[in-house]
């Protein structure tokens, strides 16, 4: 008979990776028990990161729409919400979220334990903070991720901000400085921007999103113009000034720059501090993440780890899968597979999702291709909806007609490029871009964007 507070796993994280292994160990079977050090399930996607952040992008949104539809004028004039007001919205979708989680937890009968965990050995944890004491068979470390704080930076000033923190700032700035320019940066200035702030965005690159299709990351940066952001390319950041009702951000170059407050989102950390590893003999990397291998497993035979703990891709939907594998790697070792095929997602104004080449890698590579694309202004569900910026850009090999890569800028993006993502997958001649010409699509929808950039690129060939 296993003892009260032994169980054949043990999740550390209840966030999407956490989640899904901890649902795939109980209904495979096993004794299972998670680990959450936030009051309520969920992790940081839930309550700091992909939920509300994209939540309150939709909020933005709408009301940018509202504002800029001329047949709403007839119901008022143009409205601006403050900060504060968005984000009540948003904790709606966050509390909606908590629920229905929480109901998966007491459905399937899986105990959650509130507090951090600390390995003792290789079979036993506490809650640090705590006498609770728990053991299992077999670990898996779905602790996540949280921004990277830079020494030197006062993240304890009221004007200084992180991606987690921002969500509670209690005032609508003017003018906001974001130093980082990656998917999170790009993300929040086009939110800033939607809100009428005027955004500075410093990034050290040459370009935005630079492992973006070029044609990509133009549209992306043209856009981003439109709402207000001003892209400070190949600059870094050398140190802040704080002042009680503002911040002047230094620049490596000698430049200045004054904002009402300073967003820091140049990188993330895994949430590895205070696990105890050394206890167990692992050791995180300088970012605080975890090496596993193809089946999730670490140098430690009995712990697993997924999700963003252990680096690439650090999405919320890989995670999901992730965390799957690694209890199939426990439990079902024939179910498991490693996630390598992963649609990006990025949720700026408008969204951008690829997968799969780019023309560069292809060039660089020497394969023959060609492209075929599609715009949005020229399909009747854009035109009905008022969605009209937009691309979707088809990569193919130029004799074999294979589909190699999928870029997608505009309304709904991260919905059509799995569309493509299907196609993709299929095996031998079955990936071609004839299965579009082949195929009868609903009109008016986004998805005949694939007919049409199928025949732009087609003709072109044949």
């Amino acid at each position: 008979m296993k003892q009260k507070n032994h169980f054949d796993i043990i999740v550390i994280g209840s966030g999407p990776a956490g989640e899904a292994a901890a649902m795939n160990a109980k209904k495979k079977g096993k004794q299972v028990a998670v680990i959450s050090d936030l009051p309520q399930v969920g992790g940081s996607c839930t309550h700091l990161g992909t939920i509300p952040s994209k939540a309150l992008r939709h909020t933005v949104k709408e009301v940018m729409q509202f504002n800029t539809n001329p047949m709403f004028r007839d119901l008022g004039d143009v409205r601006k919400l403050t900060f504060q007001q968005i984000m009540k919205h948003a904790q709606r979708v966050v509390y909606e979220q908590v629920q229905m989680r929480t109901d998966f937890y007491e459905r399937n009968r899986i105990p959650v334990f509130k507090g951090r965990a600390a390995f003792i050995d290789k079979k036993t944890i506490k809650l640090i903070g705590k006498r609770k004491q728990l053991s299992a068979d077999y670990f898996i470390i779905a602790t996540g991720s949280r921004p990277y704080h830079p020494p030197g930076v006062d993240f304890t000033h009221p004007r200084v901000f992180d991606s987690d923190t921002i969500l509670d700032m209690p005032f609508s700035p003017r003018k906001v400085t974001v130093i980082g320019a990656g998917v999170i940066g790009c993300e929040y200035a086009s939110i800033f921007g939607g809100l009428g702030c005027k955004v500075e965005l410093i990034n050290p690159a040459s370009g935005l999103l630079t492992f973006l299709d070029t044609e990509i990351s133009d549209a992306l940066a043209y856009h981003l113009r439109n709402l207000g952001v001003r892209s400070r390319h190949n600059e870094e950041f050398a140190k802040m000034d704080y002042h009680e009702d503002y911040i002047v951000t230094y620049l490596q170059s000698g430049k200045k720059i004054k904002s009402d407050i300073v967003l820091w989102a140049n990188g993330r950390t895994g949430n590895t501090q205070d696990l105890g590893l050394k206890q167990i003999g692992l050791r995180a990397n300088g970012r605080g993440q975890i090496a596993v291998n193809d089946r999730y497993q670490t140098a430690v035979r009995n712990i697993y780890a997924a999700g963003d703990v252990v680096g690439w891709p650090a999405l919320a939907g890989a995670a999901y899968d992730q965390g799957r594998a690694a209890c199939n790697a426990i439990v079902a070792p024939e179910q498991c597979y490693a996630v390598k095929e992963v649609a990006t997602g990025i949720y700026t104004i408008p969204e951008i999702s690829t997968l799969g080449a780019t023309e560069a890698e292809l060039s660089a590579a020497k394969i023959p291709y060609e492209v075929g694309k599609a715009f949005f202004k020229n399909t009747a569900r854009a035109q009905i909806t008022g969605e009209q910026v937009g691309m979707l850009k088809l990569i193919f090999h130029f004799d074999t007609l294979e589909l190699l890569g999928i870029h997608c800028f505009g309304d709904q993006a991260s919905e059509i490029v799995h569309i493509g993502q299907a196609i993709m997958r299929q095996p031998g001649a079955a990936n071609t871009m004839k299965y579009f010409l082949t195929t009868t699509f609903n009109y008016p929808t986004m998805a005949e964007a694939y007919r049409t950039a199928a025949l732009d690129g087609l003709n072109r060939v044949f």
